[in-house]
């Protein structure tokens, strides 16, 4: 199976010779530094093919011919937050006719239902302590017997693994360390976005106005706990919501940081904005495909070529050119479950990804929510949930029982 050759970059005459000097370096495997983040943040027109092609044969030399997905069952626990971002419509009021927090039953079902489709990933998404907040909601959680929306996520986590065997991976919100480390007995692995770097979008009309959970010095302070609890810890960038080039590029260094540091940081995920109607930023512009493909190649030059980075497609009506520009996986997909962030975006079909991947050159592989590089290495799997994990997986970390794309 081909995959990208490295790019003689003699064929991209449009090229700026600092753009050049950089590119050249990265291929050579030099590690791209924040001093020349200026550099990526001015790539013009033509230049771009030439940052994709880069991109793609670095990722070919830390991945080869192997581009990942997640099969998964989408949990929204509870869309109930206490927060309030411009651009979501996830988010409800508790008395809006859409706010729904699922019951432990519910769940279990759910999960069922999935592991009997070929799915392995249970990923939980909820809203920021919304019993800060909401009343009612509070309530509700008292008569089910939980003291808060993390001891019932615990909860439920430990469940779905012992009664479904589905592997849980919560994206909760700012979290505390005990939080993390609670969950870490019951969840291989879990995630936050960051986002972005640009406090700035936390002031006056901005889109994290009235969301004090994105505050990113909030957001790398939890992420920085994963690592110190040894947590195998997805995060990411979002783009498009009113950042500056300059300041993606400063987020994506911050996880580098913080990965340097720890080793934690299993992928990065480089997700685009969608605006939806009925929100303050519904006619604000979407980031194109241009945009999206040169955010993807940037992640991966800064990240290197070991890192897992990602970029959902179905935030994207063509996809496909995303291969070429850097990424090795697909993130989450569901047989099932819709993406309740993002309702309006369908799942692409599972036999469609495979055969894009093949015609440029790529085999579609299952992956569990944990990645194959922590799998077998006890400091990352809590013992409490490590057999389990491994029960699942080959010697390589990948799952053993694999269903083939339709």
């Amino acid at each position: 199976m081909s995959t990208v050759s490295t790019p003689d970059l003699a064929a991209f005459p449009a090229v700026r010779p600092a753009l050049r000097g950089l590119l050249e370096r990265a291929l050579d495997g030099e590690r791209i530094g924040p001093d020349e983040a200026a550099v990526l943040a001015d790539v013009q027109g033509a230049e771009h093919p030439a940052l994709w092609a880069v991109a793609a044969a670095i990722r070919d030399r830390g991945h080869g011919p192997w581009v990942t997905y997640s099969p998964k069952v989408f949990i929204p626990l509870t869309n109930l937050c206490r927060d309030v971002c411009s651009y979501c419509t996830f988010a409800q009021d508790e008395d809006a006719v859409a706010a729904h927090t699922m019951g432990p039953d519910e769940v279990l079902q759910v999960c069922a239902d999935g592991a009997a489709m070929g799915c392995k990933e249970a990923l939980f998404c909820l809203g920021d302590r919304p019993e800060a907040r909401w009343p009612g909601y509070r309530a509700l959680l008292k008569r089910w017997g939980y003291s808060s929306t993390h001891a019932y996520l615990v909860d439920m986590c430990r469940r779905v693994i012992e009664e479904t065997g589905l592997l849980p991976h919560p994206n909760a919100g700012v979290m505390s360390r005990r939080e993390l480390a609670e969950l870490r007995e019951v969840a291989p692995s879990q995630g936050i976005m960051l986002e972005t770097t640009a406090a700035r979008l936390c002031g006056p009309g901005g889109p994290h106005e009235h969301a004090p959970d994105k505050k990113p010095a909030t957001r790398l302070a939890m992420i920085r706990k994963a690592g110190e609890l040894r947590i195998p810890f997805t995060s990411g960038i979002l783009i498009g919501i009113g950042e500056t080039t300059a300041e993606r590029i400063d987020a994506i260094f911050a996880l580098r940081d913080l990965h340097d540091r720890y080793g934690h940081i299993q992928e990065v995920i480089v997700q685009n904005f969608r605006s939806k109607p009925d929100t303050p930023m519904a006619e604000a512009g979407e980031p194109g495909l241009i945009d999206l493909m040169s955010a993807c190649a940037i992640t991966r030059i800064v990240m290197g070529p070991e890192m897992n980075i990602q970029a959902p497609p179905n935030l994207s009506a063509d996809y496909g050119p995303l291969l070429v520009a850097g990424i090795n996986d697909w993130g989450g997909i569901s047989p099932l479950t819709p993406d309740f962030i993002n309702p309006e975006a369908p799942w692409p079909e599972l036999g469609q990804i495979s055969r894009l991947c093949a015609d440029a050159g790529y085999e579609l592989r299952e992956r569990l929510t944990i990645y194959p590089e922590y799998v077998h290495r006890d400091e990352w799997v809590s013992p409490a949930v490590r057999d389990h994990v491994r029960r699942m997986t080959d010697p390589a970390g990948y799952p053993t029982r694999v269903g083939a794309p339709a």
